[in-house]
């Protein structure tokens, strides 16, 4: 008898899945009118890729990918999101908005990633907290956009196609030289250009966010190279992974995968050259070990950022300059510099 009740069960199951496959199949359009901004590219096994180019600060992108996958029912929905960014698909506006203005040390995770690296988050956190402000729009609407609609389409998985943060950190920074290091941290600091939602939706041939950052490092090809080739060749690799076929869950059967991805404006053009070449990812996911010269440049750097810490807390005097000392910021620069070696 009780064989006989978990075949039942797994009959119904089966009819459950099968139900739900003929679902999605009936809502999947085969030839969807789509927004301008998406592409389409094609496997050698029949899968299909919709890549919608967005803007990271746009109502109109949200549309799109809404859109798209509506129209087209997934297998899959990749976004341009790493996993140290993943906390963007579950907060809400008001708090992203708080997130994006509210920059401080705390948040950056120096001790992991270096010095150097984590003062390069900070100032990439700037630009993006500079056109948060002006727009008084959080950042990612289009990628939690995608995240609450793959949740409504039967089957589909949800994957993060972008390459680790830190790894693009500490590429970028290995990149520069001292001087340009210093000369794109004075311009990103001092950035101030107001922005209108008009920019931002002309920039829908190109991402405002690294549009932003393209007129920064302009002069610098290494560091466009590592923030925006190099993820070409990631994201491609990534999204041609996500297209591999899929298999039926009512019979096993494999058949070709629809995907799509979503990613900034400005990246469409590279993953479209990548598409179909024949891609090293070991190659830009290594960090070269810094040379004796820059180890012995850092340590000075620290020596005398240490000196006149304190040299301040001297000249504020005993029970002042203790004060100080015991504030957690100032503490947690402290242990940065004294333990961190990069």
């Amino acid at each position: 008898m009780e064989q006989d009740n978990n075949s039942e069960v797994c009959t119904s199951d089966g009819e459950t899945l099968e139900m739900l496959w003929q679902l999605r199949a009936q809502r999947r359009q085969s030839s969807p009118e789509l927004p301008e901004t998406v592409t389409r590219l094609i496997t050698p096994d029949g899968s299909i890729l919709y890549l919608v180019g967005t803007a990271h600060f746009s109502d109109s992108s949200k549309n799109d990918v809404a859109t798209t996958i509506r129209a087209v029912q997934p297998d899959v929905v990749v976004v341009e999101l790493c996993q140290y960014r993943v906390s963007m698909l579950r907060m809400d506006e008001n708090t992203l908005m708080r997130e994006a203005k509210d920059i401080n040390l705390e948040k950056v995770v120096i001790k992991a990633n270096g010095l150097m690296s984590g003062l390069m988050q900070i100032l990439l956190l700037k630009v993006s907290a500079h056109i948060t402000e002006q727009l008084g729009m959080a950042p990612g609407g289009e990628f939690r956009e995608a995240f609450k609609e793959a949740g409504r389409v039967p089957f589909c998985k949800f994957h993060l196609g972008d390459r680790p943060i830190p790894v693009t950190f500490k590429r970028a920074i290995a990149a520069l030289s001292l001087w340009q290091k210093a000369r794109l941290a004075w311009g990103l600091c001092f950035l101030s250009d107001p922005i209108s939602k008009e920019d931002v939706e002309k920039c829908k041939q190109k991402d405002l966010l690294e549009q932003t950052m393209s007129e920064m490092i302009g002069e610098f090809p290494a560091l466009h190279q590592t923030i925006v080739a190099e993820r070409d060749i990631y994201l491609t690799h990534t999204l041609r992974q996500a297209t591999h076929c899929v298999e039926a869950p009512h019979n096993a059967q494999k058949v070709p995968a629809v995907v799509v991805g979503v990613v900034g404006m400005g990246h469409v053009p590279g993953i479209e050259r990548n598409w179909e070449k024949q891609l090293n990812i070991n190659e830009i996911m290594s960090v070269a070990p810094p040379s004796r010269f820059s180890w012995v440049l850092r340590t000075v750097i620290k020596g005398v950022m240490m000196g006149m810490l304190g040299y301040a807390c001297y000249r504020a005097g005993g029970s002042l300059g203790r004060a100080l000392l015991s504030l957690p910021a100032v503490q947690y620069v402290v242990e940065i510099l004294w333990t961190n070696p990069a």
